[in-house]
C-alpha cells in the first residue's frame, strides 16, 4: 500500500503523534511519503523518521502572549499559494491518503476522490466530547481546516464516542523527580521566566523554541529538542504548560501533576482544559499569576497514571487492513485496554 501522510507543523504534538505511527508504518513495511506544512522546514527538527519529507507553507493560527490573533491569521493565508499547493500535489499514485490536520492533503484528496483518513485530537471534536470556547469560526476551523472521510479522533477518555485513546510513546516512565519542567510556547518567554523565578524554593525547567540554553536563577532555560524534553518529563515532579493534547496525554499517562493554561480564543485549547476539570485529572487557570501558580505549586496532588496502550500499533494494523469505514472493534479493544484511572471515572 502507497500512502500520503500529511502532518500539521504548527505544534509538536502532531509530529510527536506521527512520528510513532511512522514508526510502526516502516516495521511493516508500508510505502509512506510524509508531507508538512504550518512551519517553516527549517524550524522541525528530530524529523529523521519520516526521511526524504515533502513540505508545503499550508496554514497555521498566528498566536501571541497566550492568545490567538485572528486578524493576522487571515493576513498570512496566503489561500493563493495554498490553493496551487493543493492542486499541484500528485495524488493519483497513492492508495490512500492519512492528514493529522493537514490540510493541503486533506483537500488534495478531497478534490481527487481519494480515501483520507484524519488521525489526531481534532477529528474527536466532531462527536460529544466535552467543548466550549467556540465560535462560528472555530466551528469552521475544525470542519473545513482539514477535511476527511474517516475520522479517527483521539482523546483521554472515550465519553461513549468513537474515538480512541492518545497516540503517545508507552514506553515513557517516570523516574527520579527534579524539577517542573514549562512548556509554554505561545507565552511571552521573558514573562515566564520572571514569574518562576519568584518561585525560589523550586527548580523550574522552561522550553521554548524561542530560548537559548543557558540558566537564570532558579530556572533552567533550554531550546526545544525531542530527546532532552523526554528526559527532563520522565524527571518532572510537575509538569505547567498550555493546554494543547499530545503533552498532556504524556503526563495523564505516566501519572504527572498538570497545570494548564489555554491559549486564548483557541476552543480546542479551552475544551482541553474544560476536560480536564470534568475529569477531575489536571488544574487550569485562564492566566498564570503569582498567586494561582504559587497555589498550584504548594498544593497537594494525588495522581494516578492512565497507562493507555500502544494505540499507533493497534491503529496500524487496521490501516494497513484497509476496512476503513469499521472502527468499533479496534475502539473497544483499546479502550478495554485502558487501564486504572480510567475504570474508576
Amino acid at each position: 500500500m502507497k500512502i500520503l501522510y500529511g502532518i500539521q507543523g504548527t505544534g509538536n504534538g502532531h509530529i510527536s503523534r506521527a512520528r510513532k505511527m511512522a514508526a510502526h508504518l516502516r516495521a511493516r513495511g508500508a510505502d509512506v511519503t510524509y508531507l508538512f506544512s504550518g512551519r517553516e522546514r527549517e524550524r522541525l527538527f528530530d524529523m529523521e523518521i519520516f526521511g526524504d519529507f515533502q513540505h508545503r507553507r499550508g496554514l497555521t493560527m498566528v498566536q501571541q502572549n497566550g492568545a490567538v490573533l485572528y486578524g493576522p491569521t487571515i493576513a498570512q493565508t496566503h489561500a493563493l499559494q495554498l490553493i496551487r499547493d493543493v492542486r499541484g500535489l500528485d495524488i493519483d499514485q497513492y492508495d490512500l491518503v492519512i492528514s493529522d490536520f493537514e490540510p493541503v492533503t486533506a483537500w488534495a484528496a478531497k478534490l481527487s476522490n481519494k480515501t483520507c483518513i484524519g488521525i489526531g485530537h481534532q477529528y474527536a471534536f466532531s462527536t460529544n466530547i466535552p467543548r466550549t470556547g467556540g465560535n462560528f469560526a472555530s466551528e469552521l476551523v475544525m470542519k473545513w481546516f482539514a477535511p476527511v472521510d474517516v475520522p479517527i479522533g483521539l482523546h483521554w477518555h472515550h465519553f461513549d464516542t468513537d474515538i480512541l485513546p492518545p497516540i503517545i510513546d508507552t514506553h515513557l516512565q517516570r523516574t527520579e523527580r527534579r524539577h517542573v519542567l514549562v512548556y509554554l510556547p505561545f507565552e511571552d518567554q521573558a514573562r515566564v521566566t520572571s514569574l518562576l523565578n519568584r518561585f525560589h524554593d523550586f527548580k523550574f525547567v522552561q522550553y521554548s523554541p524561542d530560548l537559548n540554553n543557558s540558566e537564570a536563577e532558579n530556572v533552567s532555560l533550554r531550546l526545544t529538542n525531542l530527546h532532552g524534553f523526554r528526559d527532563d518529563l520522565r524527571r518532572a515532579e510537575a509538569v505547567i504548560c498550555n493546554a494543547g493534547f499530545e503533552l498532556v496525554s504524556e503526563c495523564l499517562h505516566m501519572g504527572i501533576p498538570t497545570l494548564v493554561k489555554p491559549v486564548k480564543g483557541q476552543m480546542e485549547q479551552l475544551s482541553n482544559a474544560f476536560a480536564l476539570r470534568q475529569l477531575g485529572w489536571g488544574s487550569a487557570v485562564d492566566d498564570l499569576t503569582e498567586t494561582n501558580v504559587g497555589e498550584w505549586l504548594r498544593s497537594e496532588h494525588s495522581v494516578t497514571a492512565i497507562q493507555y496502550p500502544d494505540v499507533a500499533a493497534t491503529l496500524t494494523d487496521w490501516v494497513l487492513e484497509g476496512d476503513w469505514h469499521d472502527k468499533m472493534v479496534m475502539c473497544d479493544l483499546l479502550w478495554e485496554c485502558t487501564r486504572n484511572r480510567l475504570a474508576a471515572a
